[in-house]
């Protein structure tokens, strides 16, 4: 029987979310939760809340060192994590916190080959591994004149141009409905199971969320019962929720009546254990390609070695 495994996850830390730039204004996730009734339990878990971590916005801010560490500490979950369901396609928002985020995990989990499907996207890829497709659909909310401001630099005002929920929604569903359509389709008549892997930001992940939680694509929608609410979607964290044919019939009306869709983990951290922060602000400042880690600094060159030999 087939199965996907889906795992929605948030960038690694960024330059502005450091700066605590372009936050979502408090209770903007509740008051729209309060408009728009919730159709299940983790329908509810999922209306995050930016308390913790702030929303970089629309514009294209770096990795920190931090954040770097962060995404190659998901990558090796990752590799552990789908040995039994590998992964075969992974997407991203074409910001690049994004975008080097999923090359991070696409890189930790090897040149496992790729199903080519042919999209016109931007796609990154090194050494004929997994291409990373890049999406605008996939971008943070954009908050228009908002973009920039600290977080409650301007409490209560309404930034002009900022992107609404309908908005959002739109893009999520038009992910699905691209993107993601052709492998449900496929998924009651597959062997094995898969894992596709969405790299975005934290507001238009918890948009794309409630879309694939919303009574109207799966035939059967659940969660563990030991899931618990929560309060931000962190760096790095990711919601996994696996696809698969119905043990039964479940609503008719729905895109995809046959299919269950169940959520088995919620902002999942576990790779994040243990590992803290550089200190002296090195941590926080932007990733720099060109250096080197302790391990890679003290390895001899080629160059040296020879020296050494010939001393």
């Amino acid at each position: 029987m087939g199965a996907i495994h889906l795992y929605l996850v948030r960038h690694g830390e960024s330059v502005d979310n450091v700066a605590n730039l372009y936050s979502a204004q408090p209770g903007q996730g509740s008051s729209w939760a309060d408009r728009h009734p919730p159709p299940s339990l983790m329908t509810t878990l999922l209306t995050l809340h930016f308390r913790k971590t702030s929303s970089a916005g629309s514009r294209d801010a770096p990795l920190t060192s931090h954040g770097v560490l962060q995404a190659r500490r998901l990558g090796a979950h990752l590799a552990t994590r789908t040995e039994s369901a590998r992964i075969s396609h992974v997407f991203a928002s074409n910001l690049q916190r994004a975008v080097r985020t999923a090359e991070a995990i696409r890189d930790a989990t090897g040149e496992r080959g790729s199903k080519d499907e042919g999209v016109s996207a931007s796609s990154s890829a090194s050494g004929g591994g997994i291409p990373v497709v890049q999406l605008p659909e996939l971008r943070e909310k954009h908050f228009g004149t908002g973009e920039g401001q600290k977080i409650g630099a301007a409490a209560g005002e309404r930034h002009v141009g900022a992107e609404g929920q309908d908005a959002m929604r739109a893009r999520a569903t038009r992910f699905v409905e691209e993107h993601l359509a052709p492998f449900l389709a496929c998924v009651e008549g597959a062997e094995g199971e898969e894992s596709i892997v969405v790299v975005a930001h934290g507001i238009i992940l918890g948009v794309l969320a409630r879309v694939l939680q919303s009574g109207g694509e799966f035939g059967t929608v659940s969660s563990r019962a030991d899931d618990r609410p929560s309060l931000a979607w962190s760096n790095t964290g990711f919601i996994e929720m696996v696809i698969s044919p119905s043990a039964s019939p479940g609503s008719a009306a729905a895109k995809w009546p046959n299919l269950s869709l169940q959520t088995v983990a919620v902002n999942c951290t576990d790779h994040l254990q243990g590992l803290r922060k550089t200190r002296g602000g090195i941590g926080s400042a932007k990733f720099d390609d060109k250096q080197k880690t302790l391990s890679a600094f003290f390895t001899p060159t080629g160059k040296k070695r020879k020296h050494g030999e010939d001393a």
